[in-house]
């Protein structure tokens, strides 16, 4: 079954002046000349993502847009009326967002982070700002996992986040430091499920950050034995541990930090400060 609002491939029944007619389930639709690839033929599949156009006809096009149906996307208000927003989703058609899908009113030159949905009472695919109703508070992470963020928008502690297009996640402002603003796509790690199935968010990962932290110490003990120690990634774990306070497996990890910014030297029974 080919699905309206998303992108299908479809076979081509036959021609007329407008274009061609594509087979879409039960019934055909138009795909203008515009779109007609040189040399399409009867018989041949084309992918195409089909919709209603601005006079409410089924229409297929070859141009890709930026969600389909069942699927979140920022995108940019380009016009407003009284009943609602028109946001570039990358069709000639400018998505609606009706107001009373609207979390906030919506201004002409921002983005805005959306869902794409259908409409079953007026069978027309529009946008849905309001998204708590579409998030679950199930989520399920290891401490450190690698998620896909879209910034929905600016909160007095830092970013509300969308997470895998499943979860609310909070990147904390003291610890983003570069420019990010509403709708962005960003890379995230988890710091923390939490107990309301929210997540705190990283940009760094809370494992890298503890090597750092754990390499660290082991500089300063370093500096303040002379800059030398007879302990190395060979030595025994518990010299290590009573030593550094770290399992042999940290330690490893933290000495390759710092022998990677070349700041340590790594020897059969010790280690030096550079």
């Amino acid at each position: 079954m080919a699905d309206f609002g998303k992108m299908n491939t479809l076979t081509v029944n036959r021609f007329a002046p407008p274009g061609a007619y594509l087979q879409f389930n039960e019934e055909e639709v138009l795909m203008p000349n515009k779109y007609m690839a040189e040399g399409l033929a009867e018989g041949d599949e084309v992918e195409v993502f089909v919709y209603k156009d601005s006079e409410d006809r089924l229409v297929a096009t070859t141009l890709k847009p930026l969600a389909q149906v069942g699927e979140f996307a920022a995108m940019e208000v380009v016009d407003t009326a009284p009943f609602g927003a028109f946001l570039e989703w990358g069709l000639e058609k400018h998505l609606l967002v009706p107001k009373r899908e609207m979390q906030e009113e919506m201004r002409v030159g921002q983005k805005y982070v959306v869902k794409v949905v259908l409409d079953h009472l007026t069978n027309r695919i529009v946008g849905v700002a309001k998204l708590n109703a579409f998030i679950f508070d199930n989520a399920d992470y290891e401490r450190g996992a690698e998620v896909d963020g879209l910034v929905v928008s600016q909160t007095d502690l830092g970013y509300k986040v969308l997470v895998d297009s499943k979860y609310w996640g909070l990147l904390y402002g003291n610890e983003v430091f570069k420019n990010i603003e509403q709708g962005d796509a960003i890379k995230c790690f988890v710091r923390k499920v939490r107990e309301d199935g929210k997540l705190d968010l990283s940009v760094r990962n809370p494992g890298e950050e503890t090597q750092q932290t754990d390499a660290d110490q082991i500089m300063e003990l370093l500096k303040m034995n002379g800059g030398k120690m007879n302990v190395s990634d060979k030595s025994d774990p518990e010299l290590i541990k009573e030593t550094f306070g770290l399992s042999k497996k940290a330690f490893k990890k933290a000495l390759g930090t710092l022998y990677k910014q070349k700041v340590i030297l790594i020897e059969p029974e010790s280690i030096k400060v550079i």
